[in-house]
C-alpha cells in the first residue's frame, strides 16, 4: 500500500517567531487525529528549520527542506549542502519546484545533480515538475512532464525510488486560485505512473506516492485525495494556517 502523504511548504513566509507558533500549534492539533498511512510534512525557510527540527523530534511531524545545493561543500555563498541539512536532523528535501525552476533557472540537468548529491546524503526527495499554461492550452502537458521527470530521474537505478516521492504541479495553479480537476489531476497520475513503470518494474511504479500540487484547500482535498493515483498533497498557501491545513491532513 502506497503512503499518503500531506506536505506543507512554507516558501518564504514566518519568522523565528511565528514558525515556533505555528509548530507547536499543529503539534497540538494533530493530536486529534488518527494517521493511517499517512505522513505530516513540513518545510519552512532555512534559518528555521533547526528549530522546526527540534520542535518536531518527538512528534509525527516530519521537517523538510525547500532546497539544496549539489556540491558537497565549496565557494557558493548563500547555499546549503545536503550534509548541512543532516546535520540538524533534516532528512528531506524538496528539489525541482516551479518556482526554482522559473525564478532561479533550475534545469532538469542541474535538477538531476541535486538529485544525485541528496541520495548521496541518504535524504528522501520530494521532486517537483508540471506545465505552464501555455503548454496545457497547446496540449504539449503530457510530453512536458514527461521530459521533466525522464532527464532528472530515470538515470536512477531502481533502488533509489524508495527515496523518492513525486510531486505534479500544474504551474498554472500554483497560488492562482485555479485548480487542475480532481479528473485532470488523476489522468496526469495516471500518466506518470505509467510512465515509471515502463522504465522500472511494476511494483516500483505502484510503490511510489504521487502528490498534487496546486491550490489544494480543505474545501476540494478530498475530492482530489479520492482518485486512484493521487497519494496526497504539496500544500503552498494553506500550510501557513493551522485550520487550513490540518483541514487538509484530516481529508485524506
Amino acid at each position: 500500500m502506497r503512503t499518503k502523504i500531506v506536505a506543507g511548504n512554507w516558501k518564504m513566509n514566518k519568522t523565528y517567531k511565528e514558525t515556533k507558533a505555528l509548530v507547536k500549534e499543529l503539534k497540538k492539533s494533530i493530536k486529534d487525529v488518527a494517521l493511517v498511512n499517512t505522513r505530516v510534512v513540513i518545510a519552512p525557510t532555512f534559518v528555521n528549520l533547526q528549530k522546526a527540527s527540534k520542535m518536531t523530534k518527538k512528534s509525527v511531524i516530519e521537517v523538510a527542506s525547500q532546497n539544496m545545493h549539489q556540491a558537497d561543500s565549496g565557494a557558493f555563498t548563500g547555499e546549503i549542502s545536503a550534509e548541512m541539512l543532516k546535520g540538524i536532523y533534516v532528512d528531506i528535501v524538496i528539489l525541482g519546484h516551479s518556482e526554482r525552476r522559473e525564478y532561479f533557472g533550475e534545469t532538469d540537468e542541474l535538477l538531476a545533480l541535486k538529485v544525485d548529491a541528496a541520495l548521496k546524503n541518504n535524504l528522501e526527495i520530494i521532486f517537483c515538475f508540471g506545465e505552464v499554461l501555455e503548454d496545457r492550452k497547446s496540449g504539449n502537458h503530457f510530453k512536458v512532464v514527461e521530459s521533466q521527470i525522464k532527464n532528472a530521474l530515470f538515470h536512477l537505478d531502481s533502488d533509489a525510488w524508495s527515496h523518492i516521492t513525486l510531486a505534479y504541479e500544474p504551474v498554472w495553479a500554483i497560488g492562482t486560485g485555479e485548480t487542475a480537476s480532481p479528473d485532470q489531476a488523476q489522468e496526469m497520475h495516471a500518466f506518470i505512473r505509467e510512465l515509471v513503470a515502463e522504465r522500472y518494474l511494476s511494483d516500483v511504479s505502484e510503490e511510489v506516492s504521487i502528490l498534487y500540487g496546486g491550490s489544494v484547500k480543505p474545501g476540494n482535498a478530498e475530492e482530489i485525495f479520492s482518485k486512484a493515483d493521487v497519494d496526497g498533497g504539496l500544500i503552498g498557501g494553506a500550510a501557513l494556517s493551522v485550520k487550513d491545513f490540518m483541514g487538509i491532513v484530516k481529508a485524506i
